[in-house]
């Protein structure tokens, strides 16, 4: 196996953040089984989150990943990583989700705890990746930055005028001559008619949301820019229980960390950020539209899955876990049937899951 150099001696720690529910993928992605645990690759038999490990096998100086997610989910990693025979750094098991800049926070006080001050790889546990030696090549590009103090990212050429992600906007036009660039600003998932206007301009890429960093550069930035995020984290770390793999934190200290994204807390406003264009075929899996983008297909643009019969059906996905499902004169369709929920709905409107199941949470 090829191994990824940097000539540097810095350890290279992922972290991966394994929260969240992935309700736009219901009704396969369930509270107690997100989508990140599912096997949804046709390349493997691996979960989305074991994969997110393996992609990066033939580092130098790579180490085990330090997890983060919440209690619930704790023993689901275990095994997921016990699967492939690795044994994390630590499992943090967050009480309550606090987005990502307390997450990450979590991690780099981790390392600092034990006077140690790696290279963090953030990683989300949802996304594929097709071409995993360019994924790596990228990275160890990266790293050269983040050894030097920079806090890294990474960028995808819009393929659309996508709404569900945020933009970056790069104070140089990323090419095959320059690799990467200063960082103007961020944008949050915008509007349709601003997503349609951004991705006409070749200073913007969608946010990947992977990061690299030392554990130091980070902790000062966020101490910088919110320094409660730090004082709240270090309170919840503080006689933490240490329980086989897992560590818990102090409840009563972490509710009190603001609900923010590493993307406002930090990059919003830093003036050390770096982006690198990511082309390796990057996929965030968020929509049930984007398994179908990301599937093989067959001569009518169609993805089968199970118990399939069609007649006159185009671009659409179909998806059964027993029982058979017949398609009649379909375009554009998704449809999943599991043993007590089928969904149904337009390729085009799969964004709009997210408040469906967000209603029947509120209606029990």
């Amino acid at each position: 196996m090829k191994e990824f150099r940097n000539n540097l001696n810095s350890k290279l720690i992922p972290v991966i953040l394994s929260g969240g529910v992935g309700s736009r993928l219901w009704p396969l992605s369930r509270s107690c089984y997100p989508k990140q645990y599912i096997n949804l690759s046709e390349e493997n038999d691996f979960s989305l989150l074991q994969n997110t490990y393996l992609r990066l096998i033939g580092f130098k100086n790579l180490k085990p990943p330090l997890l983060i997610c919440n209690e619930d989910q704790r023993f689901i990693v275990a095994e997921q990583m016990k699967e492939i025979d690795i044994k994390p750094e630590s499992i943090i098991l967050e009480p309550f989700g606090r987005n990502t800049a307390p997450a990450i926070a979590l991690a780099a006080l981790y390392f600092n705890k034990q006077n140690k001050d790696p290279i963090l790889l953030i990683l989300s546990a949802d996304h594929k990746i097709d071409d995993q030696n360019k994924f790596k090549s990228t990275i160890a590009e990266g790293l050269e930055y983040a050894e030097r103090g920079k806090l890294v990212t990474f960028g995808i050429t819009p393929k659309s005028a996508e709404t569900g992600f945020g933009y970056i906007e790069s104070k140089d036009i990323l090419s095959e001559s320059i690799q990467s660039s200063p960082i103007k600003r961020f944008i949050e998932k915008p509007k349709i008619d601003l997503a349609q206007k951004l991705i006409k301009d070749n200073h913007y890429k969608w946010n990947s949301g992977i990061f690299l960093f030392k554990a130091s550069t980070i902790i000062q930035e966020i101490k910088i820019y919110h320094p409660e995020i730090i004082r709240w984290c270090e309170a919840s770390l503080e006689d933490n229980l240490v329980d086989y793999d897992f560590l818990r934190i102090k409840e009563s200290c972490f509710q009190n960390c603001p609900n923010i994204s590493i993307d406002n807390a930090v990059m919003e406003n830093t003036s050390i950020g770096i982006l690198i264009d990511l082309d390796v075929g990057w996929s965030d899996i968020g929509s049930w539209k984007s398994i179908w983008e990301e599937s093989s297909k067959d001569n009518e643009g169609n993805t089968l899955r199970g118990k399939i019969l069609t007649k006159s059906v185009r671009n659409s996905y179909l998806r059964s876990d027993n029982r058979l499902i017949v398609g009649v004169d379909l375009d554009s369709l998704i449809i999943v049937d599991t043993d007590d929920a089928i969904l149904i709905a337009n390729k085009n409107s799969t964004q709009s899951i997210k408040e469906i199941v967000n209603r029947m949470k509120k209606d029990n």
